[in-house]
């Protein structure tokens, strides 16, 4: 049986938090929740944990949440994640962009590890731009690239975002169409 431990990823968008997550709970061949702290509530989290537990008779595979923007849960619905966490019905994987030594109530952070994120770095950004290239089977020239990893500022998202929107809206990627994407009421 492979260890489950709760965790929670502190770092700035755009770093693969989420990512990381699926990996994980793949990686355990876990059932993998997905939910906002923005929109989910307490109802979401007992509605997983009930979840299969009338098919009994069949092995139950582990339960992960991944719960983003974790500092958005208030004390009380902190304090309702707790138990199943504590007995193990739940691994919770957070996700914040604020430091959870704040945000997050003491109970439920001492049964989490804590991993520090950083900004991606531009020769990063540079490798993810590469496989979109290979990907997508374009070619992307140097000042466009350099253009991107500035625009980009360690966001992965932002880069990947910015590509899509200009191959959707221009076919082609150039500094010139990147300049028209990013002022484009499109991606308003």
């Amino acid at each position: 049986k492979k260890h489950l431990f709760s965790f929670i990823f502190w770092g700035p968008p755009g770093v693969g938090k989420t990512t990381l997550a699926r990996i994980y709970a793949q990686a355990l061949d876990a059932d993998f929740y997905d939910l906002s702290a923005v929109s989910a509530g307490k109802d979401d989290i007992r509605q997983i944990v009930e979840a299969k537990k009338e098919k009994s008779s069949a092995p139950s595979r582990p339960k992960i949440l991944f719960l983003d923007e974790i500092h958005r849960f208030n004390k009380s619905q902190q304090d309702f994640l707790l138990p199943s966490v504590e007995s193990g019905e739940l691994t919770l994987i957070g996700a914040t962009t604020e430091n959870p030594s704040f945000e997050v109530i003491s109970p439920l952070l001492s049964r989490c590890r804590v991993f520090v994120l950083n900004e991606l770095s531009n020769d990063e950004i540079a490798q993810i731009i590469a496989r979109v290239e290979k990907s997508e089977k374009i070619k992307i020239d140097s000042p466009s690239k350099d253009w991107l990893i500035g625009m980009a500022n360690g966001d992965a998202r932002q880069a990947i975002a910015m590509l899509d929107a200009t191959l959707h809206l221009y076919g082609k990627i150039s500094v010139e169409n990147l300049t028209e994407t990013l002022q484009s009421k499109f991606l308003r």
